[in-house]
């Protein structure tokens, strides 16, 4: 199994960011937090990186869901998901597998709830055009 769902996208970097964000919400999820990478790079070891932003995603339903059945799965929220350019229009859209990561975690109850946010997850990547 893998750890993350990915697709390339033939696109400019800030058009990828917003489709992304767009399919997200298409599909009941929205972006709590963004972590400008290449930015982070720069300020906090003078150098230069990539354009790579991770998008928080969340879905609400599930992560209330989550919560309910295990109080410290919040170490494992939101759902990151990352656009990086590999070079000019090739840009890489890539998810975490929610069942990899609740793996770690020995509480069936949460099996259920990851299956659902990896479904949404996967149908994300898969909707990227």
């Amino acid at each position: 199994m893998t750890y993350y769902f990915s697709k390339e996208l033939e696109c400019s970097f800030d058009e990828a960011i917003e489709k992304t964000t767009d399919v997200l919400k298409q599909n009941g999820m929205g972006v709590l937090t963004t972590i400008d990478i290449k930015e982070k790079m720069k300020e906090k070891l003078d150098v230069d990186f990539r354009r790579y932003k991770i998008l928080g995603a969340c879905s609400p339903r599930h992560a209330y869901k989550a919560l309910s059945k295990e109080d410290k799965v919040g170490t494992m929220l939101p759902c990151n998901v990352i656009v990086q350019e590999h070079g000019p229009g090739r840009i890489e859209v890539a998810a975490i597998n929610p069942v990899a990561s609740m793996q770690a975690i020995q509480n069936p109850d949460l099996g259920e709830i990851a299956q659902e946010v990896q479904g949404l997850l996967r149908k994300v990547i898969q909707e990227l055009a």
